[in-house]
């Protein structure tokens, strides 16, 4: 089989890799414009930063010429769960087991931690430890809140793009990424990590009382969660459809064309419903299926995205208003950190550390979630630059997709633009090829050297053990709750038509694209992910029982079989099949 176009080197050093986690951010093979634009340098460069920031490592235990965080290896993107092993087992209270649960959930192939020369280094250790001891007393995080500002200030004064020339727009778009990104991505993985010592500290203080489940609930209806804010202004726009007549009818035409039938309307309520559309698309419009590439489609590119979605929750029940089961949760959460609280009080300083650690869960949940939204906001304005050239290529007739842009490798892209036409067949083989390694099945994890792609399955190829009434499936803890109904598998957020209202989502992977889609739904099933995956805390802040890491289960479940899904448990029980 062709190769991928652009791809790095294993670490001998690090030699464990996975798709857990970074499966989510980057389902599809990585883009050859992504990859040679920021990813040996920006990306790897921001975790570097992040890592020897924490104190967990110093810049000279990582190879100067390859990357070591992450890897692209058979166009996937890979994360080196050896680091995060070794991160785990030099910092205080934590473990590479920890560290596995928290990121990785509960899949199969992951063999088990062996200690190597270099991994305990009680300097490290110590350096670690003055880190986290300011993570559990800080307040608030003043980083992600300035680099909030940045990104704000960066669409406010987005310039006329159509204005521009593609050669100026092109420069636009790349010296934003190259000012910026290592910054923001390197302050969203130090928060990332951070996250993990508080989340870490209830687990095994819930577990030593024997209230394993309270430790999500505890980190449950946090608010301020960014990612989590387009779902409740989706919710809203869906009730303004739901109360009148007019706009419920421009729906049932359909989503396509649906902004034109309302403005042809010219009611009161269609006005102000276009006009919040336009103030939800430019507070948010940078989210979408895939946002980390600058060549995919997100809802300011294609609102029909986002339309999609709210569609689907003015079906709903009121009664499933998101803030209402926000609100729910903050105050069970408040609850059980006083009366757990008061259960330590004889033990002073088990007491101090579980309070600490209620406290910086909040703080570090919302910051991981703005610290992510502030690096994909910075993206999106690269994309909105480069997407203005790729309309304009495909008007020309010189490319095929707006977003063919993305498979051009950095050092092309002049050549491109000044000859547009002779890129033409070369992007169509490079789709082609894409599509081709989109339809491999790859390795969910691997050791040292990876297969050969030629040897991996195509997905949806390899067997699968069936399901029977009364099978439990294990997962992990997501969000807590316990809900029983039909189960939709959906296999594409872009046409979730297929889920009624109060039905339960199974679902491969969750990106925020997936996520107004839970609002509407009674529960929510998924393939990969992990307690601290991104999906799992927006879930947590719908209020939504989800339960991550139950392996194949978009396979397993039939579709329109009823099922229990316990997320305080990490269960999923079969009800009744179809």
């Amino acid at each position: 089989m062709e190769p991928w176009i652009v791809g790095s080197e294993p670490s001998e050093r690090f030699p464990l890799w996975t798709r857990a986690n970074v499966g989510e951010v980057f389902p599809d093979p990585v883009g050859p414009l992504t990859y040679t634009l920021a990813m040996p340098t920006l990306v790897e460069g921001a975790w570097r930063d992040a890592l020897v920031r924490m104190g967990a490592f110093t810049h000279d235990e990582f190879a100067p010429d390859r990357m070591e965080s992450l890897g692209v290896f058979g166009g996937y993107c890979y994360l080196n769960a050896s680091l995060t092993r070794i991160l785990g087992e030099r910092a205080p209270g934590l473990s590479a087991q920890a560290m596995d649960d928290l990121f990785f959930g509960a899949q199969p192939g992951i063999p088990p931690y062996e200690v190597a020369v270099g991994d305990v280094n009680e300097e490290r250790t110590a350096a670690i430890g003055a880190t986290f001891q300011w993570a559990m007393t800080t307040d608030k995080l003043e980083e992600p809140a300035a680099s909030e500002v940045l990104v704000r200030k960066l669409r406010e004064a987005r310039p006329d793009l159509e204005s521009m020339s593609n050669e100026e727009l092109w420069t636009y778009g790349q010296d934003l990424l190259l000012k910026d990104f290592r910054q923001l991505f390197g302050e969203h993985i130090f928060t990332t990590f951070l996250s993990t010592v508080p989340v870490g500290a209830l687990t095994q203080i819930c577990e030593a009382i024997g209230r394993p489940a309270d430790a999500m609930k505890i980190i449950s209806g946090v608010g301020d969660v960014e990612s989590a804010a387009p779902s409740m202004a989706m919710w809203e726009m869906g009730r303004q459809i739901a109360a009148d007549a007019g706009l419920n009818a421009a729906f049932d035409a359909g989503v396509e064309g649906v902004l034109d039938r309302i403005a042809e309307s010219g009611s009161e309520a269609a006005t102000v419903f276009l006009a919040d559309f336009v103030a939800f698309l430019e507070r948010f419009g940078a989210r979408g299926p895939k946002e980390w590439e600058a060549s995919n489609h997100v809802w300011e590119t294609r609102p029909e995205l986002a339309l999609a979605a709210i569609d689907r929750m003015r079906l709903a029940d009121a009664s499933q208003a998101p803030s209402g089961k926000n609100l729910l949760m903050a105050v069970e959460r408040e609850r059980l950190v006083a009366e757990i609280g008061e259960m330590l009080a004889g033990d002073p300083e088990t007491q101090g550390m579980f309070m600490a650690s209620a406290n910086a869960a909040t703080v570090f949940q919302a910051g991981r979630e703005r610290t992510k939204t502030n690096a994909i906001k910075l993206i999106h304005e690269t994309r909105m630059a480069l997407h203005t050239i790729g309309r304009r290529m495909v008007e020309a007739g010189v490319c095929d997709e707006v977003g063919d842009y993305g498979l051009l490798r950095i050092e092309e892209a002049q050549d491109w633009l000044a000859n547009p036409g002779a890129f033409t067949e070369t992007l169509r083989e490079r789709r082609k090829l894409f599509d081709e390694y989109s339809a491999l099945q790859e390795p969910f994890v691997f050791v040292g050297e990876i297969a050969d792609p030629g040897t991996w399955p195509r997905k949806g190829e390899t067997a699968v053990a069936s399901v029977a009434v009364g099978d439990v499936l294990e997962g992990f803890s997501g969000c807590p709750g316990v809900v029983t109904a039909v189960a939709r598998v959906v296999l594409d957020p872009i046409d979730p038509t297929a889920l009624a209202p109060g039905e339960i989502l199974v679902a491969p992977m969750t990106d925020p694209s997936w996520t107004p889609l839970f609002v509407a739904a009674g529960g929510v099933i998924v393939d990969v992910g992990a307690a601290q995956s991104h999906a799992m805390i927006v879930s947590r802040e719908l209020g939504i029982a989800c339960v991550p890491s139950v392996t194949d289960a978009t396979r397993r479940i039939p579709d329109g079989a009823t099922v229990e899904v316990n997320g305080d448990a990490g269960t999923v029980t079969i009800v009744a099949l179809p």
